[in-house]
């Protein structure tokens, strides 16, 4: 197994973790003219309950 012979620096350590972003969740308009609430995208809706046209739970 690969074991580093030297110790990593401060700088380098904080460089390479500078990289780790969060990012923001993708949020589309849900496709229920009525509603058109931000959701995550492939879900159905929290608000109206409905995904690609139909309605598949009960509204919260």
């Amino acid at each position: 197994m690969a074991v580093p012979k030297f110790k990593k620096s401060r700088s380098n350590t904080r460089k390479r973790r500078s990289q780790w972003k969060a990012t923001a969740p993708t949020l589309v308009k849900c496709s229920n003219r009525a509603c058109r609430e931000q959701k995550p995208p492939h879900i159905a809706c929290p608000s109206c309950g409905q995904h690609a046209g139909r309605q598949v739970v009960e509204p919260a």
